[in-house]
């Protein structure tokens, strides 16, 4: 049986484009990008370009793009390598950012000695940033180090990113957001943004797993997670993996081609598959401010999310009971508790994330499956008391 693929916030494929660009970077075109000879020119020119691809897909000049290994360890230099550099104050984080901002937010909180202040941001019940709130907040303990995401990884809510950098640099701080679930769904510019910092991933949009950068200010000094040979201008020791890199540059580049055409038809997909839940009773979690075109978190009262995931993948259908980075911690969702969501509820939460290759048929297959599930575990339940 074929599953139809309706996780895409997770990791998407890699798309056929970006893979002919990656395929003679592991073979014919296998040079280190650090040699002299002409296999080596090969692949520095090939990461110049994807750099420049990079760069060109939110409006900022390639020396600024740092490539790492993932979204966590761009998200990991930002705030461990900006701390490092700055005398231990105030960080301010929101209560919905992915763990690979919390935690180690967490960790520079837990420090012996040089520690940090760490100030959580309130969401509302729809999961945006209170402002207000932000502001009063602020002005309590004045923040060194602000980290926001652009787009929740659960929810779709979008921030006022530029709202909280007005708010932050304020104070004078230095302002990160990841923006890893936003690039290729919304319109994603640094500029106006006004941030310092801002972390993309590639295989969020269509590109390969293990590419991704850390895209910064001049003004910003960062000390390196990774020391050695000194790769990405001392940012970032390694000898690059000059196929992923080359895959995340096409992607960029393709991500920006397609991205009003595709947010249109994701959006479309997605209002019919709410308007089929919602006529079933479910709860749209953010359901009532902006949230990228593609993601419904959602939950019907009184079905397990756990449950209705496996049951759903068995009928053919791959979606996911929350962030797919927490499924080795499995409970309650630090997001949805932000939102003072009923843990009850929370626990029935479920998140479908279309792309760009999934169609209304799809959609209208996985309502028809839904209602069957949901009746049979029902029945089940009534059965049971």
């Amino acid at each position: 049986m074929t599953l139809a693929y309706f996780d895409h916030n997770a990791t998407t494929r890699v798309d056929d484009t970006v893979l002919d660009a990656m395929l003679p970077y592991f073979q014919q075109e296998f040079g280190n990008a650090s040699s002299r000879h002409g296999y080596g020119i090969q692949a520095r020119r090939a990461i110049d370009k994807a750099r420049k691809q990079v760069a060109d897909a939110i409006g900022v000049q390639p020396v600024q793009v740092i490539f790492t290994g993932g979204g966590s360890e761009a998200n990991n230099l930002f705030i461990r390598g900006a701390a490092d550099s700055l005398k231990p104050g105030h960080l301010f984080i929101s209560a919905i950012e992915h763990p690979c901002v919390l935690k180690p937010a967490q960790a520079l909180a837990r420090r012996n000695c040089d520690a940090w202040m760490l100030h959580q941001l309130a969401v509302n019940p729809e999961g945006q940033v209170d402002l207000q709130a932000a502001s009063v907040a602020m002005q309590t303990g004045k923040p060194d180090l602000v980290s926001v995401m652009l787009a929740n990884n659960e929810t779709g809510v979008i921030q006022d990113v530029a709202g909280i950098t007005e708010l932050a640099r304020f104070h004078g701080a230095f302002v990160h957001t990841d923006a890893i679930q936003g690039l290729g769904k919304v319109p994603v510019d640094f500029s106006s943004l006004n941030v310092h910092a801002m972390t993309l991933s590639a295989h969020k949009i269509y590109g390969p797993k293990g590419a991704a950068a850390l895209i910064v200010d001049k003004r910003l000094l960062l000390k390196p997670l990774i020391y050695g040979g000194g790769h990405e201008n001392g940012m970032r020791s390694g000898t690059e993996n000059v196929p992923a890199i080359v895959g995340f540059g096409a992607a960029c580049e393709l991500a920006q081609a397609r991205r009003a055409e595709t947010a249109q038809h994701t959006a479309r997909l997605r209002d019919q598959l709410e308007a089929g839940l919602s006529h079933m009773g479910a709860v749209i979690f953010g359901g009532q401010v902006m949230r990228i075109p593609n993601t419904c978190y959602f939950a019907l009262p009184d079905i397990e999310g756990d449950t209705l995931v496996v049951k759903l993948d068995r009928a053919g259908f791959a979606v996911a009971a929350g962030a797919a980075c927490s499924s080795v911690n499995p409970g309650q969702s630090h997001v949805l508790n932000a939102m003072q969501v009923d843990p009850m509820l929370a626990r029935c939460a479920v998140r479908v994330s279309l792309g760009c290759d999934n169609t209304a048929t799809q959609v209208d297959g996985f309502l028809r499956a839904m209602q069957r599930i949901v009746a049979e575990l029902r029945q089940l339940s009534g059965i049971s008391l």
